[in-house]
């Protein structure tokens, strides 16, 4: 059922729906994990160092962040339809010009466009999401969707680039992603219509949503659960392929069964923020990732890297992003649900820098190829964000 200030050509069954949104969100990440099997080769490739390949994971994390500050007012002023189509191209394009690259720093420069355009089509999706379910309990389900299918990404995406880099090469990779974008894009292109309201509020300053008390708690809880993930996928590949020597397969269904804890997780997550509310799933999300710190910290202290002593703590953390990540976007948009291009953009620039500033910041200073540096940002993030719940109740 669409929302009322909504274009009434939106009217889509919810399955309907999601498989015309899905795709867009589901690329955004997609871009990250497809790639991680051939990380540690691509140094050699391109002719350059570990740290330069790092930079193209975290500047993507970044500017998917920060694009979205530039694209959610215009989604607000000029409509979702055109962010979408034109983020999604830019995405395509850059992804094929990735497959034809050569030089680290064109390689790069690449990344950076293709997480461009991937924040312009995340949100203008998400700002769709609001523009139509806002006020309707099929926007709790739809949410709950998005996350069971986002977590099947980091399961099946290093799977899907094992075996496409090792029948095709690794350029095939990007190629892939270029081709799921451009079908993706024609769907779109049929199908999607605009929701934009019709009549929306001012938006509001940037300012005024960032001295939201809730907006801040529940975005650096959102930024303590995707930060695990992209620390843990950021390390993963040297701990098991070049610490373990892992095959770049063996590799792939081992980090997969991260992401099995989370789709396992997200099936029962409902129930659990049903019966827990929103802060406290967001409370017992935190100290599930200070669990699963304290157990690779172990490991690493006390043992060689392997799967019990990386992955099994891996999936304590899997369980508590789920929790997190459940009520994170409920508990900071709420306020600012007509205005939800500027707002969603916000909550996406302020996560993506934390996790990209924060997040490379470990792996750089405290070693890439051990767990140290996911112990360290587990541990002060869930910190720092149960001292913030602990503010916002008192207030």
């Amino acid at each position: 059922m669409p929302n009322r200030n909504s274009p009434p050509s939106w009217s889509y069954s919810l399955p309907t729906a999601l498989l015309l949104m899905a795709p867009f969100d589901i690329l955004a990440s997609l871009a990250m994990d497809i790639y991680l099997p051939v990380v540690p080769a691509m140094p050699a490739i391109l002719g350059t160092t570990s740290d330069i390949v790092q930079l193209t994971l975290s500047l993507y994390m970044i500017v998917l962040g920060l694009g979205q500050i530039l694209f959610g007012p215009i989604s607000d002023r000029i409509g979702r339809r055109p962010v979408l189509i034109s983020g999604a191209l830019l995405y395509a394009a850059a992804s094929f010009l990735l497959a034809a690259s050569n030089s680290a720093p064109l390689f790069v420069a690449l990344r950076v466009v293709q997480a461009l355009g991937a924040s312009a089509a995340l949100v203008a999706t998400f700002a769709t999401v609001r523009d139509v379910y806002a006020e309707q309990p099929e926007g709790a389900v739809i949410y709950g969707l998005f996350g069971a299918l986002l977590a099947c990404v980091p399961a099946l995406g290093p799977i899907a680039g094992a075996l496409i880099a090792h029948g095709l090469g690794w350029r095939a990779i990007f190629a892939t992603l270029g081709l799921l974008a451009v079908a993706a894009t024609l769907n779109a292109l049929m199908h999607w219509h605009e929701t934009r309201p019709a009549a929306m509020r001012a938006r509001p300053a940037f300012r005024t949503i960032l001295k939201s008390p809730a907006f801040l708690v529940y975005t650096l809880g959102f930024s303590a659960a995707m930060g695990a993930f992209f620390v843990f996928f950021s390390t993963a590949p040297r701990v098991l392929i070049d610490g373990a020597g892992y095959s770049q397969l063996g590799f792939s269904l081992a980090f997969a069964t991260a992401a099995v804890a989370m789709i396992v997780t997200t099936r029962f997550a409902k129930l659990f923020v049903a019966h827990w509310g929103t802060p406290g799933s967001l409370a017992r999300g935190m100290a599930m990732l200070l669990a699963g710190a304290a157990l690779l910290a172990l490991g690493q202290q006390f043992a060689t890297a392997g799967f019990l002593t990386f992955i099994v703590p891996m999936w304590v953390i899997s369980i508590g992003i789920v929790f997190a990540g459940a009520v994170t976007a409920n508990g900071a948009l709420e306020a600012f649900g007509d205005a939800a291009g500027t707002a969603v953009a916000v909550y996406f620039c302020v996560q993506s820098l934390i996790v990209g500033v924060f997040g490379t910041l470990a792996v750089v200073m405290l070693g890439g190829d051990t767990a140290w540096p996911l112990v360290a940002y587990c541990t002060g993030m869930a910190l720092v964000t149960l001292c913030g719940l602990r503010w916002l109740q008192a207030r």
